[in-house]
């Protein structure tokens, strides 16, 4: 009979390692099961009803403007603003309707709100009304049950405490239009968000990107049709950085007043060793408080049709004859030149002529024999049509240029123009013409082609003033941090040039037969040097002359001459240098006593205009006391 041969199964240590193996995959998934369909089911359940997670961009808080001593300039005012949801009412209109019996609500409002959501999804929230107070959020609260869909948030609005002081420098911001988008090559997100704002004038729109500050974000979670479920995270972003400008709110306030006696004028007033701008104004004025909201049509067409143009800033985009103004740089020029001595006289009869053309002195009946210093006193225009004849139309241009004309200078304000300094290539590349000797001449007393802003005037006269180049500047600090002083050099300008120009001016207001004696400060402490300008706008026919010129007074107000005054301030150790326009003023009379009031009360201050910046920490510690 057979034996049966008996399987005794071992088990080796191979097939142990592979057991194990196994039984920890199977655990794995296991815990894994356990995790997904317990611990994490509530998740998975929104995820299966076609959830997902997004990430939303939140606005920054924008930074604030302040003026150099800490007065503010641009804050963030709370904002409370009403909304509305139309998925969550049945009958908008009727809900909108018992609104308007709590809060201010027209029925034009009503009407745009229904035109707005039925433009929306139904789960976008629209705003109704904002810069609304407390007590009305309060009664909205209090009849919640009657106004379903309706909610009550808060966020910021931009704010301007001086008004329309500081309009043209700080400019203001507005909501993100398609034409602010479609001259960015690749906008930034933040400017795809409904109703951001951006700065749109000023110095808010210059330094934009410093004061707009980091986006934050939001991790949300959406269902399929867009509608929020929950905050997931949240990072507030960066807010923009704090600004302090130059300015000096109290210098510009009274600037401001002054400049209101006529009806359209602007100043510019500096510090001469640092450049620091302490004044820039120009009137007539606005409100910037009214463009962050959306201005309306009636307010921006009397903005646009008032003839003294209240939104152009004329401190840098105002452009205009120099005048007389401008006779210093050609007799400068001169000098360095050495084509005419400071003692060689000249003889003024009241005209001389040119081309056959006759070119009139403003004094009818002539100086007679004036050196240069005389003639800058008495403002003599037939010397200089002769030693601007004698100099060359490009010497001139390059002397002006040296001093600030004819550049456009780098400051965080739009439309800074460059102005003009004529050359002979510049007028045949203009217009293809040949340059003249009579063009000669009007430049020679700043008329004719030449143009400059208030502020090239300014700092003209303060490279007058230093004998440096001297550079404007309107931001003192950002973020507590002071901005990095401008390198300035010497002018190369000899000295006793320089001395001969400053004695001139010293002249023009303390000499009993200067241009502007009689707008000197009286009883001041200290002396003005300056020089008055008026500028011509219309050609003054020979038919004119003849019959007698009418007098700027019996014109129409846009036909007038322009008033400036160029000065420094106190003649000794210059603190200050100036420049006003007074647009269609009829003279240097019209800009002489602005320029001495303003420097006046400038000089008569406490000198605590150069406190050191403040800190973010600081701002925020005085903003709460």
């Amino acid at each position: 009979m057979e034996q049966k041969t008996r399987y005794d199964p071992k088990l080796t240590r191979r097939g142990l390692f592979v057991l194990g193996a196994q039984g920890l995959v199977a655990g794995a998934l296991g815990y894994r099961m356990h995790t997904l369909g317990v611990d994490q089911s509530e998740e998975f359940r929104l995820l299966a009803e076609e959830n997902r997670v997004n990430l939303r961009l939140m606005p920054p808080i924008r930074g604030l403007i302040y003026d150099r001593r800490g007065e503010p300039l641009a804050l963030n005012k709370l904002n409370y603003k009403i909304e509305l949801v139309r998925e969550q009412t049945n009958d908008p209109e009727t809900v909108l309707r018992r609104l308007a019996e709590i809060i201010p609500l027209s029925d034009q409002d009503i009407e745009s709100v229904l035109l707005e959501i039925n433009s929306r999804r139904a789960f976008v929230p629209v705003t109704v009304a904002s810069d609304l107070e407390w007590e009305h959020i309060a009664a909205v609260a209090a009849n919640a049950p009657a106004l379903p869909g309706i909610t009550a948030e808060r966020g910021f609005k931009r704010s301007y405490p001086m008004g329309n002081e500081f309009a043209h420098v700080v400019g203001y911001v507005g909501p993100v239009s398609d034409y602010d988008l479609s001259k960015i090559q690749d906008p930034d997100p933040l400017l795809m968000i409904p109703k951001f704002l951006i700065g749109k004038n000023g110095i808010e729109a210059r330094s934009d990107l410093d004061l707009r500050g980091a986006a934050g974000v939001r991790q949300i979670e959406v269902n399929a049709h867009g509608r929020v479920i929950r905050e997931l995270s949240r990072d507030d972003g960066d807010p923009g950085a704090d600004l302090q400008l130059a300015l000096d709110n109290r210098i510009q306030k009274h600037t401001l007043e002054v400049l209101s006696r006529q009806p359209s004028a602007s100043a510019v007033m500096l510090n001469v060793e640092t450049g620091d701008i302490v004044a820039c104004a120009s009137v007539p004025t606005f409100d910037p408080n009214k463009f962050v909201g959306g201005i309306s049509t009636k307010d921006w067409n009397n903005l646009n049709t008032n003839i003294h143009r209240p939104m152009l800033n004329k401190t840098v985009s105002g452009q205009y004859p120099p005048g007389s103004t401008f006779k210093m740089l050609v007799a400068l020029a001169a000098l360095e030149l050495d084509v005419v001595g400071a003692s060689e006289r000249v003889f003024c009869p009241g005209h001389t002529t040119e081309g056959g053309r006759r070119f009139h002195c403003w004094k009818r009946g002539g100086h007679g024999s004036v050196n240069m210093q005389e003639a800058i006193r008495y403002s003599c225009d037939v010397y200089f049509y002769d030693i601007a004849k004698r100099v060359g139309i490009d010497n001139i241009a390059e002397m002006a240029r040296r001093f600030g004309l004819g550049i456009r200078h780098d400051v965080p304000l739009p439309a800074v123009y460059s102005g003009i300094t004529p050359t002979r290539s510049w007028k045949q590349e203009r217009y293809g013409e040949n340059w003249l000797p009579g063009d000669t001449l009007n430049a020679g007393i700043g008329q004719g082609f030449v143009l400059a802003t208030p502020l090239q005037l300014a700092v003209m006269t303060a490279r007058f003033a230093t004998g440096r180049t001297v550079k404007p500047r309107f931001i003192h600090a950002q973020n507590g941090v002071k901005a990095a002083d401008h390198e300035t050099a010497d002018m190369g300008i000899k000295p006793q040039h320089l001395d001969l120009i400053r004695r001139s001016m010293h002249d023009v207001s303390n000499h009993p037969r200067g241009t502007a004696y009689g707008y000197r400060p009286w009883g001041a402490p200290f002396d003005i040097a300056g020089k008055t300008g008026t500028a011509q706008v219309r050609i003054i026919t020979a038919e004119e002359r003849a019959r007698g010129v009418v007098r700027n007074r019996d014109l129409p107000w846009e036909r007038r001459d322009h008033g400036l005054f160029v000065a420094y301030a106190p003649y000794e150790s210059p603190k200050y240098a100036l420049a006003v326009i007074a647009e269609h003023g009829g003279g240097s009379g019209a800009a002489a006593p602005l320029a001495r009031d303003i420097l006046t009360f400038a000089l008569g201050l406490e000198d605590d205009a150069y406190l050191p910046p403040l800190s973010r920490s600081a701002l925020s510690r005085r903003d709460k006391t």
